[in-house]
């Protein structure tokens, strides 16, 4: 005998076996034991909760010869022909591949005859939303005035795209999504009818994998328990086979990423793409890891909406203590944009680097957010005492606790006045000027100073190697030249070198004329 799936095999037989429907399951039963049946529902919810499920069992409840407190006995002959799907009193339409308005009118035509057996005739419609706008309007009629045997059933996921004149003409009935809780407690009854070994931590992550669809959590663990058949499945092995990532992993990831340690953050992430793990999920289940977080700090006794151990939560309030709830907002808004992104990407490696560097840069960034991070940094690190300034290439590392060492004041350099104010001129348009530029000479450009370096010529100074093999080319170097002679009548010959390990950048420079102004002396400035 071939393999029944679980979510075929456990489908709800009666409605004191549907889970998390209560409101929904006690006003239909309500309805049969009063003999208040209406003649068209619309059953709206997200997949996997149960509306198929319950129409089927409404199905055989009001063709029940013995119905047993407004549920089908299961045992009588109506009943027994419907569940094996040989009753020609109820209808299974799938509306995705049974759209047109020939289909319809089939149903039109039919309901003229009576049922053979039982008191209705039942269509079940499911994807309703698929049928074309000449099917819903073949619908209407049949729908608005049914024989008084007939009983629509309409079932969707997007309720959204049902016309209002076929909504008006339907009694709807919204499915929740199912807890976390509810689901967790009906896998561990499957799991015993089956003799399935499992840890209840990996049936916990299951439920939540599972996003209120009870029907994926069941597909979820038949394919667990189908790759660690005969084993105990544990949660480890959950995370394997779903692709998911520890907690342990989303803390250290946190943690690289408050501390502005963006070479540990890639690092992290190329270790989860070698272990096989899905990035789609790892956003997500990151976004639940920072909302926890979220919840923790802004909440009163917050246990109660955290799904998760005391030692997790634990974890929580460690990794809180590093960051503010304004930058676990910006965090979240990032990540939830990234997730979006990921749907139709096809580097989402590249997408979530990107994402990540974001965070831990955001410097880089020009919106409020990152604005308002890289402020309160800044007013951390002076609360600590840390004055010294910070060269443009280096990052202030958010959410350090220990002040950073003090640095020797920048020694001016006298320059003439005519290069002075060449200088002056460049450094104050330089992010214009760069932004200006195209392709790679614009990206090269980020984090570069402009020195002097004689009458007439600047010297750019870039942060690293790889962007000084691309800045220096004399393409770029003339384009430069070219553009400031053209918006600033100014004649100025750039060169280009990159910087020394442990080279400052913040040397001040002062003209000669104003240092004489300040301190009535003259000054001669040698020759090196």
């Amino acid at each position: 005998m071939s393999y029944t799936a679980l979510y075929r095999k456990w489908r709800p037989a009666a409605f004191e076996d549907v889970k998390g429907q209560d409101h929904i399951v006690q006003t239909l039963k309500n309805q049969i034991e009063s003999n208040r049946i209406g003649h068209a529902y619309l059953f709206c919810g997200t997949r996997g909760t149960g509306k198929t499920s319950i129409a089927k069992i409404f199905a055989r409840a009001v063709n029940c010869e013995n119905p047993v407190n407004g549920s089908p006995c299961g045992q009588c002959r109506t009943c027994r022909n419907i569940a094996a799907g040989a009753s020609l009193n109820v209808v299974e339409i799938d509306a995705a591949s049974n759209n047109g308005v020939e289909n319809i009118r089939e149903i039109r035509d039919e309901v003229q005859y009576p049922p053979t057996e039982g008191k209705y005739r039942v269509y079940i419609i499911d994807e309703v939303h698929m049928l074309s706008t000449g099917a819903f309007n073949a619908l209407l009629k049949t729908l608005e005035e049914p024989p008084s045997y007939v009983i629509f059933i309409l079932a969707t996921t997007e309720v959204q795209k049902i016309p209002v004149t076929v909504m008006s003409r339907c009694q709807r009935y919204d499915f929740k999504r199912i807890t976390v809780e509810t689901i967790t407690d009906r896998l561990k009854e499957l799991t015993a009818a089956e003799n399935i070994q499992v840890e209840d931590q990996a049936l916990n992550y299951i439920a939540k994998a599972a996003d209120g669809a009870l029907r994926d959590a069941l597909s979820l663990l038949d394919q667990c328990v189908a790759f660690h058949y005969g084993e105990l499945l544990t949660y480890e092995n959950v995370l394997d086979v779903l692709g998911a990532v520890d907690i342990t992993v989303f803390s250290q990831m946190f943690r690289a990423v408050t501390e502005n340690r963006t070479k540990d953050c890639i690092t992290c992430l190329e270790e989860m793409v070698i272990q096989g793990r899905e990035l789609g999920q790892f956003v997500v289940d990151f976004i639940w890891y920072l909302r926890n977080l979220l919840i923790l700090k802004t909440v009163d006794e917050p246990e109660n909406l955290l799904d998760m151990s005391a030692e997790n939560i634990a974890l929580l309030r460690e990794d809180g203590k590093k960051v503010s709830g304004e930058d676990l907002l910006r965090y979240i808004r990032v990540f939830s944009d990234l997730s979006n992104q990921l749907r139709y990407a096809s580097q989402k490696r590249i997408l979530v680097e990107v994402a990540l560097i974001r965070l831990t840069r955001p410097q880089m960034e020009e919106n409020v957010d990152s604005l308002a991070q890289r402020i309160r940094a800044l007013e951390k690190l002076m609360e600590n005492g840390v004055l010294a300034s910070v060269s443009p290439s280096q990052s202030v590392p958010a959410g350090r606790e220990e002040p950073l060492p003090r640095e020797e004041p920048a020694k001016p350099v006298i320059l003439p006045k005519a290069q002075f104010e060449d200088l002056n001129l460049i450094r104050n348009e330089w992010r214009k000027i760069t932004c200006d530029l195209g392709g790679s000479a614009r990206a090269c450009m980020k984090d570069t100073v402009v020195e002097p370096a004689g009458e007439g010529c600047l010297c750019i100074v870039f942060p690293d190697q790889s962007s000084y093999m691309i800045g220096s080319r004399p393409g770029v170097l003339q384009e430069l030249k070219d553009y400031v002679e053209e918006h600033y009548d100014r004649s100025i010959l750039f060169r280009a070198r990159a910087a020394a390990g442990g080279e400052r950048l913040d040397t001040v420079y002062v003209s000669d004329e104003e240092l004489k102004a300040n301190i009535h002396m003259d000054i001669v400035i040698e020759d090196e």
